[in-house]
C-alpha cells in the first residue's frame, strides 16, 4: 500500500474512494430529507419543482419536488453495496476458476475455459435485461447478475499466471514431497498470483458500479432504493437532461469519480504487481 501511495494520482483515487466509503456507510443518515417520501416545499406551501440550488435545497430539486442532495447521499449506499460485493464476488469467482483451470489443466481446463468462452459470447446488458425482466430487481440480485457475467475477465488472466507458476521448481517439489492438489494449489500456487487477483478485484468494483448504473438507467434497477444510476434514469425520463444540470451532475460526477479513482489506484497497484511497467517509464 505504501508503494501505491507514492503515486500522486493514486493518492487522489484513495481519497475519493474513502469519501465514497463514508457516503456508502453514512450517506442516508446525512440526508436532510427522506429521498423518496419527502417533498421540498416553497414558502407558500407549494411543491418546489425542478428548482435550481437554493438555501432550502442545496443541490436543487427534481421534477417531483424531491431534494437532489438527499437522493445523492442516499444513492451512494446501493451504489457502494453493488460495487463492493459485485467487485469482490467477481474477483473471488474469477480467481477460483482461473486457479483451478490453470492448475489442473486437461479436461478441467477445457470445461472451465469453454464456460468462460460462453460467458464472453453473451453480451452483458441484453442478457442482464432478459434475466431482470422476469424477476423483481433488487440490489443483491443485480449484484449476482453482475458477478455471473464479469468473472470471466479475471479468470482468463489468473489462469495464464497459474499455468506459469505451476511449472516452477518449488511447486513440483511440493508435489514430490506428498503435498495434495488442494494444499499445493492454495498454499504454493495461489500466493504467487494473489496480487493479480487483488488487482482485478479492484477493477471489478469499477465494472460493477458501471454495470449497476447502466441497468438502473435503463429502468432495471431496484425500484425500492435510490441509486445514482436511478437518479440519471429519472432525470432522463422527466426530459430535464439538458436543463436540470443540478440534477444530472451529482450522480454523473459521483459515478465518474469513483470508477476513475478505482482505475488510478489499480494502475498504481499494477506497477507493484508487474515491475516491468515501472522500468518502461
Amino acid at each position: 500500500m505504501a508503494v501505491v501511495l507514492k503515486d500522486d494520482a493514486a493518492k487522489v483515487g484513495v481519497v475519493v474512494l474513502l469519501a465514497f466509503l463514508f457516503l456508502g456507510l453514512f450517506g442516508p443518515a446525512l440526508a436532510p430529507y427522506e429521498p423518496i417520501e419527502d417533498t421540498v416545499q416553497t414558502e407558500d406551501g407549494g411543491m418546489m419543482r425542478t428548482a435550481p440550488p437554493n438555501s432550502v435545497a442545496l443541490l436543487g430539486t427534481t421534477t417531483f419536488g424531491k431534494d437532489v442532495l438527499s437522493q445523492f447521499l442516499a444513492g451512494a449506499r446501493p451504489t457502494f453495496i453493488v460495487g463492493f460485493f459485485g467487485g469482490v464476488g467477481t474477483g473471488v469467482v474469477g480467481f477460483l476458476v482461473g486457479l483451478t483451470s490453470g492448475y489442473f489443466g486437461g479436461r478441467v481446463d477445457e470445461v472451465l475455459m469453454r464456460m468462460t468462452d460462453l460467458t464472453f459470447a453473451l453480451p452483458f446488458l441484453p442478457m442482464a435485461l432478459l434475466v431482470l425482466t422476469f424477476v423483481q430487481p433488487n440490489i443483491f440480485l443485480i449484484t449476482a447478475v453482475i458477478v455471473a457475467f464479469f468473472w470471466k475477465m479475471p479468470a482468463r488472466v489468473i489462469r495464464s499466471e497459474v499455468m506459469t507458476v505451476r511449472e516452477r521448481t518449488f511447486v513440483k517439489s511440493a508435489r514430490s514431497a506428498g503435498s495434495g492438489h488442494l494444499r499445493t494449489m492454495f498454499l504454493h500456487v495461489a500466493p504467487n498470483v494473489i496480487g493479480v487477483g487483488f488487482l482485478y478485484t479492484a477493477y471489478a468494483v469499477s465494472w460493477a458500479i458501471a454495470g449497476q448504473a447502466s441497468l438502473a438507467f435503463l429502468g432495471f434497477g431496484d425500484p425500492t432504493a435510490t441509486s445514482w444510476g436511478r437518479m440519471l434514469q429519472q432525470v432522463f425520463e422527466s426530459g430535464g437532461m439538458r436543463e436540470a444540470w443540478w440534477w444530472v451532475l451529482p450522480p454523473a460526477i459521483g459515478i465518474a469519480a469513483v470508477t476513475t479513482s478505482v482505475f488510478l489506484v489499480g494502475r498504481a497497484f499494477e506497477e507493484v504487481v508487474n515491475p516491468e511497467l515501472r522500468s518502461e517509464e
